[in-house]
């Protein structure tokens, strides 16, 4: 695989029954990618669906992949991608929902811990190391005392909605400049927004 290649894997949980859910806001972002790379998604070999395209002629490949499991066994798919495509986790960038940023609020960084994150947790497991790029795609805390565990798994409120595709727009936007420009870049670009 070339250098120049990026596995990119949007978080969530499979079926059109979570599909709205604010957990599922990583793979929302995806299929703005894929629409924007021209691309849709397939089976795969390995256990998830995946959409390839360029960014540009001669540009960074993105190869964009939803595992089929649920978001707390999103390891095994993750691993089994980075083998297929023989990429290291260097060249992996997670998007997911991240309940400590403000909805409508992007923040970027590799490694780290995973902040509660089941998700994140499997995949530094599967991949044994932290030590991959996230985007992570802020959703708020929940309101009053509902349980986070709860709250993640609701659709999006109407006046989210309403400011969504933005959102979504923009964690295209800092995948894409994380892919051409490099993860110092984009974070000056995308935190000075914030």
């Amino acid at each position: 695989m070339s250098e120049n290649t990026w596995l990119v894997v949007g978080l969530g949980n499979p079926g059109p029954g979570y599909a709205g859910n604010r957990h599922n806001v990583g793979q929302m972002v995806l299929d703005e990618l894929a629409r924007r790379i021209g691309s849709t998604f397939t089976r795969h070999k390995t256990p998830a669906v995946v959409a390839e395209g360029f960014l540009s002629p001669g540009g960074p490949k993105l190869i964009l992949a939803k595992p089929n499991s649920f978001m707390n066994l999103s390891g095994g798919p993750v691993s089994a991608l980075l083998r297929f495509y023989s990429l290291d986790p260097s060249r992996l960038i997670v998007v997911h929902d991240e309940l400590d940023i403000p909805f409508d609020s992007l923040k970027l960084k590799s490694g780290g811990g995973h902040g509660g994150h089941n998700g994140l947790r499997d995949i530094a497991k599967a991949a044994d190391t932290p030590d991959f790029i996230r985007v992570r795609v802020g959703i708020g805390r929940p309101p009053g005392r509902q349980d986070p565990a709860d709250f993640v798994l609701k659709d999006f409120g109407s006046t989210e909605r309403a400011a969504l595709p933005t959102l979504l727009a923009e964690a295209a936007d800092a995948v894409e400049l994380i892919a051409t420009e490099g993860l110092a870049a984009a974070q000056l670009k995308v935190h000075s927004r914030s």
